[in-house]
């Protein structure tokens, strides 16, 4: 549309646009096809700029009113089961010491729900022992043009504190311990950052290296993949399924807002409401008066 005056767009070239933007894919991810949700982001952009240009009187009408969205994305999300965590938590106790960064990437993921980006980010500053907290303050991210870089978290409210269990901070100290060793081994080639994760030398680990490590993982043990951010998805779902309210559940999250979380766990939240209510069926145990009795079938009432 870009050759285009503004005046001379339509509805149907916008449409156009939009239709041709569904069947993309994202330039640094062949086969992975554009979502609905930055369709809309595009969308948006450009009515906005319509819409300034009614507001300078340069066009009468927004083309961008009529034009149909691709439906959102519905796709069932692949996590493990609990059962499936808990023979990976097994087999975690079987890893080499030099492992030990992923296995407390990945246990700290699941006890807490942090992004990938929240969790590469952390530094030992980062935790309050004596008052057992964690708190999210940066995100370590990775672009083609920028390679690794740390950024501030992704929202407002992506900047927050979790207690921690004691689970989390034995393997934590223990990781702590084995880290200072390997410092102590390696001399004047490590470069100091603070961070938990990194590279062979102290720089800050890339963010495909969790899923690289859970790939051979898996291979190895014969178990089926689920991407590192699913189990972000799986403590969430057990958060839900434990009957704890959306607004919490927003806060460990860190989401910008109950709406996204309910958007996006709409079904746990729906397999709660309706386990809740079947609870309290179980709980009252009444037979309905209008409820057939036996004597009432055989008689043909």
């Amino acid at each position: 549309m870009g050759h285009l005056r503004l005046d001379k767009i339509t509805p149907r070239h916008v449409q156009k646009f939009i239709n041709d933007l569904t069947k993309s894919e994202y330039e640094n991810c062949k086969g992975k096809q554009i979502s609905a949700k930055t369709v809309k982001l595009h969308l948006s952009l450009v009515s906005t700029i319509f819409e300034y240009a009614i507001k300078m009187q340069m066009i009468k009408d927004n083309p961008c009113r009529a034009v149909t969205l691709p439906s959102p994305d519905k796709k069932e999300r692949n996590i493990y089961t609990v059962e499936e965590i808990r023979k990976i938590l097994e087999l975690f106790e079987q890893e080499p010491p030099e492992n030990l960064k992923y296995v407390v990437f990945f246990t700290i993921a699941l006890y807490t729900g942090f992004r990938r980006g929240e969790i590469l980010g952390l530094e030992w500053k980062d935790f309050d022992w004596d008052k057992q907290i964690v708190t999210i303050s940066r995100n370590s991210l990775w672009t083609k043009e920028r390679g690794m870089y740390t950024d501030t978290p992704k929202t407002a409210s992506s900047t927050r504190s979790l207690k921690m269990q004691p689970e989390i901070i034995g393997l934590l100290k223990r990781y702590k311990a084995w880290q200072d060793g390997y410092i102590a081994k390696l001399g004047d080639k490590w470069e100091e950052t603070d961070r938990l994760f990194t590279t062979w030398n102290g720089k800050p680990m890339h963010v495909t290296a969790p899923a690289d490590f859970l790939i051979e993982f898996c291979k190895k043990h014969g178990l089926r993949y689920c991407s590192p951010h699913s189990w972000r998805h799986l403590n969430a779902t057990l958060m839900i399924e434990s009957g704890v309210d959306v607004k919490t559940v927003q806060s460990c999250l860190g989401h910008s807002s109950p709406t996204t979380t309910m958007s996006c766990y709409l079904h746990s939240f729906q397999s709660a409401q309706a386990a809740a209510m079947d609870a309290v069926a179980n709980a009252i145990k009444l037979t309905p008066k209008y409820e057939n009795t036996e004597q009432d079938k055989v008689s043909g009432l």
